[in-house]
């Protein structure tokens, strides 16, 4: 899977509208493989708080109806293209990976 159109994902009760959606796996250290999912999304100065919040929780539970995906993730890699979205009319660039828990 990887797709540069826009997808509904959903973390938690948390509706994000993704692109690049794309998925890759990881070895876990045990050795095992881990499926991946990455994604970007705009954050609005108007939602920062509620996004900031809900992703120092570390694991969410992951849907994509596209692709018909339901499963619990854990943050495995994500950043952000400001580090101050406070200011109004502020705009950030997110690029968040969710790999997928045992």
């Amino acid at each position: 899977m990887n797709t540069d159109e826009r997808t509904e994902v959903w973390i938690d009760e948390r509706r994000l509208e993704a692109t690049g959606l794309r998925e890759f796996k990881v070895a876990s250290p045990d050795g095992t493989k881990r499926r991946v999912f990455a994604f970007d999304f705009k954050v609005t100065h108007e939602d920062y708080h509620e996004v900031a919040t809900l992703l120092y929780k570390g694991a969410f539970r992951l849907r994509i109806p596209a692709i018909g995906l339901e499963c619990g993730t854990d943050i495995h890699n994500y950043s952000t293209s400001l580090d101050n979205l406070y200011e109004k009319g502020a705009v950030g660039d997110y690029h968040l990976e969710l790999a997928e828990r045992d």
